[in-house]
């Protein structure tokens, strides 16, 4: 047994004297099912689906149900509700300006970082990411490129997802071409310098696709007119562009040297958005859904010469990402940052696919009460507490939300696809994970600080633009 543990802490400290760089690409509004490597009938993934063979890929890897709530808990290692972030707009989007973010760790570590993409989490210029860890930023405002709403979450006025205007490094510049083509672009050359300056860099390329409008190039989205629900073509045309991104992505790597010494991750943010109707991958659920659908991501990690493909069947989450990398780049968590992180170090998994996992408790929460509600109206709607083998979701609507749960329990070790209620059977079991569930809303209630916040007259990003294009 000791030798056994001395090998594998000499492992983590190869891993750590490696300092890889790291590349995080993370799709907004694909589900798990959307992949022909997972199953997709339709959609046809061959260099998403060449990745994961060549990956550690997890199994049973959750998220939230959408986006920005996945962001801010990537970010920080902890659930969104600790972050305030208990919406995706009216300033509920807005990750807290006292959380420690990774990046900002990383920075302190020796690592260049950039963003190219989607942010989505504050568009003042206090909650930007320049002023949360990241040395190069080229984002979008808001959820989605082109999206406006009234108080502080929105892009620049008439975006629109070919040739959009792109805030860089606080100037907004007119690109040239399809957004996703853009940010590809944009990550590319900005990891290019990084490699000639041989200098460790962190790269979080998050793209807008394939998030609604579902407007793909007309070439993409023609491949499924007439074979999926009107809508559908788009989101899935997005796909295939981003699946042919990761194959050139992938090669420009390899030309450049990098393939042995930079982790590459490819994630998505929560459920399937568009693609559930023409499959869901055996789950119950969508975006925006407390059910598995609604939370299940793809998670494939992926590092030449260090990392042995294999599946991971241990439940993991979001908030498992921040010690995770923090771990494989030898970044020091401060003593006074880590009560913030929640979540686990990945590495055992990443190294043995079969190692001892303890099991966990895991919270989902939708959130998107209104406005001006009281979040204990919404305490038990659209939320789910969840264990290695069960899930207890309630979907009570309206104000009997906060006293009148309708727990449902499903037994996963036999019913993954979530269609047997078998709370009646289990009335100790949903007992047990409702006191949790009790507990957990305690403990986040006071952290929710956006809630009730009024948001500026009009859209910063909207402003700045005004300022600087003067249209």
């Amino acid at each position: 047994m000791r030798n056994l543990l001395g090998l594998f802490l000499s492992c983590l400290a190869t891993f750590a004297a490696d300092r890889p760089n790291v590349i995080f690409i993370l799709t907004d509004d694909q589900g798990y099912g959307d992949i022909s490597a997972n199953g997709n009938p339709l959609v046809k993934t061959p260099n998403i689906d060449k990745f994961k063979s060549q990956s550690v890929h997890f199994e049973d890897f959750h998220v939230s149900p959408t986006c920005s709530p996945t962001r801010s808990a990537l970010l920080t290692g902890r659930h969104e509700f600790k972050n305030g972030v208990t919406h995706t707009i009216f300033e509920r989007e807005r990750m807290t300006l006292k959380a420690t973010t990774l990046t900002q760790l990383l920075q302190k570590s020796g690592y260049r970082t950039g963003i190219f993409g989607k942010w989505h989490l504050g568009d003042e210029a206090e909650y930007q990411p320049g002023r949360r860890g990241f040395d190069e930023v080229f984002i979008h405002g808001a959820g989605g490129i082109g999206q406006s709403y009234p108080g502080s979450c929105g892009d620049a006025p008439g975006n629109t997802y070919f040739d959009p205007y792109v805030l860089h490094n606080g100037k907004f510049e007119k690109t040239k071409g399809f957004c996703t083509d853009v940010f590809f672009a944009q990550a590319t050359k900005w990891i290019e310098q990084q490699a000639a300056a041989r200098q460790p860099f962190y790269a979080y390329l998050a793209t807008n696709a394939p998030h609604a409008p579902y407007t793909a190039k007309p070439e993409d989205s023609a491949q499924f007119i007439g074979k999926v629900p009107a809508g559908t073509e788009g989101f899935f045309g997005m796909i295939i562009d981003i699946d042919r991104h990761l194959g050139k992505f992938m090669a420009r790597l390899t030309e450049l040297g990098l393939d042995d010494n930079t982790l590459i991750v490819f994630m998505n943010d929560n459920g399937s958005a568009a693609g559930e109707p023409v499959f869901a991958a055996g789950m119950r659920g969508h975006k925006g859904s407390p059910f598995l659908g609604g939370t299940r991501a793809m998670s494939f990690w992926r590092w030449k010469g260090h990392l042995e493909p294999h599946a991971v069947t241990g439940l993991a989450a979001h908030i498992d990402y921040f010690p995770t990398i923090a771990e494989l780049t030898g970044t020091v968590i401060p003593e006074e940052v880590r009560p913030q992180v929640e979540g686990r170090s990945l590495v055992p998994l990443l190294k043995d696919g079969a190692a001892k996992w303890e099991d966990r408790t895991l919270f989902t929460h939708v959130g998107r009460w209104a406005p001006t509600a009281d979040p204990e109206t919404g305490r038990l709607r659209d939320t789910s507490v969840r264990t290695t083998r069960w899930h207890l979701v309630s979907q009570a609507q309206g104000p009997k939300a906060k006293t009148a749960p309708h727990w449902q329990l499903f037994d996963l070790s036999n019913d993954y696809a979530e269609k047997s209620d078998v709370s009646a059977q289990h009335p100790d079991v949903v007992a047990d994970l409702s006191t949790r569930h009790s507990a957990w809303w305690a403990g986040v209630r006071p952290m929710m600080v956006n809630e009730g916040v009024q948001g500026p007259a009009e859209n910063p990003f909207k402003v700045l633009y005004r300022e600087q294009v003067g249209k």
